[in-house]
């Protein structure tokens, strides 16, 4: 059976923009919403396009990695509407207190597993190369070895899709590189891959009649004797000198500059 699936790894995380600080500065996980990871969005609006050239269903799946729930859900539900909106035809919500916060061994246990239980056989599975939170780059590749797929990570084009293969650019820092891999498999995106465009006022309304299964640990027979312990996270704090050059000559004015560096160590002369 030809494999015309897609599905998009989807994380609600810390939001960078907004960080909660406690009184000894300390960073307040709790407290600080979650929003969606801004490389899944290029993840979703690729899945746009390869969902008209591939021709298959659309699955949104998302593990909670911070706690707890009560806190969470409504920047969860928020992360996968927008999933819903954009492309996805259902959703697969894993959200448990029992392993958050989590790592990436679990959240890509549960994913595979999550795959599995459901029967859903992708010919891609799309991510992010990273979350903006934690930024390890770790759960799809972990996902693509659980399911035992081949994995491209990196991606910064998708060339053609064709005779059960994916022929896709990508990028490794000093060069590019142009690979064509067997599906199914799982790539991870940059954001050079596209501009993520907004969900139309139409999409968001249509999005709220889309099915999303929540789906516990108990369902997929999983149980986790452990879980990750943070015994410290802090806000780092950065303090301006305030050190104002007043001098009329321009180059005057940058040699009191670089005198003043070098006696802080930032240059040497």
């Amino acid at each position: 059976m030809e494999l015309r699936d897609i599905i998009v790894l989807v994380k609600a995380s810390l939001n960078p923009e907004i960080v909660r600080q406690n009184p000894n500065g300390s960073y307040d996980i709790e407290y600080t919403p979650l929003k969606i990871s801004d490389i899944d969005r290029n993840a979703l609006e690729e899945a746009v396009k390869l969902k008209s050239i591939l021709g298959g269903k659309v699955y949104a799946i998302s593990v909670l990695t911070w706690g707890p729930l009560k806190t969470r859900d409504k920047d969860l539900r928020l992360a996968i509407q927008e999933a819903l909106a954009k492309v996805a035809d259902e959703a697969y919500v894993v959200a448990d207190d029992s392993v958050t916060p989590t790592d990436q061994v679990i959240v890509s246990n549960i994913i595979a597993t999550l795959i599995k239980a459901k029967g859903l056989r992708p010919a891609l599975v799309l991510a992010g190369e990273a979350s903006i939170d934690e930024s390890t780059s770790q759960v799809p590749a972990r996902v693509a070895s659980k399911l035992g797929y081949s994995y491209v990570g990196y991606v910064r084009k998708i060339i053609d899709i064709k005779n059960g293969k994916i022929i896709v650019e990508r990028d490794l820092e000093e060069y590019t590189e142009i690979l064509e891999s067997p599906l199914p498999a799982v790539l991870s995106v940059t954001q050079e891959i596209n501009e993520p465009r907004p969900p139309t006022l139409i999409q968001i309304r249509m999005a709220s009649k889309k099915p999303v299964h929540y789906v516990s640990l108990k369902d997929l027979g999983l149980e986790f004797k452990m879980k990750r312990t943070i015994m410290d996270m802090r806000v780092l704090t950065i303090t301006r000198k305030q050190v104002v050059i007043e001098e009329a000559n321009v180059e005057k004015a940058v040699d009191r500059l670089l005198e003043y560096l070098e006696k802080e160590g930032v240059l040497r002369i």
